[in-house]
């Protein structure tokens, strides 16, 4: 049976792509901060294991690694999910608030991946897929490190793919716009309006959406693509 690992898997996006996973026959672990609940009722619900993780810390990264590992004996799809927000003008954030961002969508891929990968080689086969986002396309004012982090997972993408594709392995991106998730529950209704606006398709995303192009991305239809950036944002970058 094939598996795969997701991370953010508790909420959002993760979520509906551990639904996704599952409904596709794939065994699938997936890891958690701190939505404990959310975490345990997701794993009720699929059948999916739910594993905590501080992804800032790379020794708890590097034990739970080694626990799926051991659990599942090979990975076939890695989906790297698990993201943070953080909105605040360049000259007032702190260097822990710059490197927690990093740390948590940059550091930790990175990480995961070098303990994935050579088993991935040894079977010269495996998918790894990337949750980038529009602004790490484009850039977003007061989300300059946000921004930053997601387009350094687009270079991360595009040179890892010709690193590992000899070897058999696809990686990819997908850069989401805005999509029907918690990192949008802060933003008033005429923000959330002005977003719909100016999106082509005259509405924002679903998780369900961005679920099925990750799975997609992994499957034997997907089979010739890999060191690319899909973006699901409804028309707001045609690029």
């Amino acid at each position: 049976m094939k598996t795969a690992f997701v991370t953010g898997g508790s909420r959002g996006i993760g979520a509906e792509a551990v639904r996704a996973f599952t409904k596709a026959g794939y065994r699938v672990a997936f890891l958690y901060c701190q939505s404990k609940d959310a975490a345990l009722a997701l794993a009720r619900e699929t059948g999916a294991e739910p594993y905590c993780c501080d992804l800032t810390n790379r020794k708890q990264v590097g034990e739970v690694c080694q626990e799926v590992k051991s659990r599942f004996c090979h990975t076939d799809a890695f989906v790297h999910s698990a993201g943070i927000a953080g909105q605040q003008l360049l000259p007032d954030m702190s260097d822990e608030a710059w490197r927690r961002l990093f740390t948590v969508h940059v550091d930790s891929a990175f990480w995961i991946c070098r303990e994935l990968l050579p088993a991935m080689i040894s079977r010269k086969a495996g998918h790894i897929v990337f949750l980038s986002s529009i602004w790490g396309q484009v850039g977003a004012s007061m989300e300059v490190a946000y921004s930053a982090a997601k387009a350094a997972l687009i270079g991360m993408t595009r040179a890892l793919a010709k690193e590992v594709g000899p070897s058999g392995i696809r990686v990819n991106c997908v850069a989401p716009g805005p999509i029907r998730t918690e990192m949008l529950a802060g933003l008033s209704l005429e923000s959330l309006q002005r977003l719909v606006e100016e999106t082509p398709l005259g509405r924002l995303g679903f998780p369900e959406e961005v679920a099925q192009v990750i799975v997609w991305l992994c499957s034997p239809d997907a089979g010739f693509i890999t060191g690319q950036v899909l973006g699901l944002n409804g028309g707001m970058v045609m690029a």
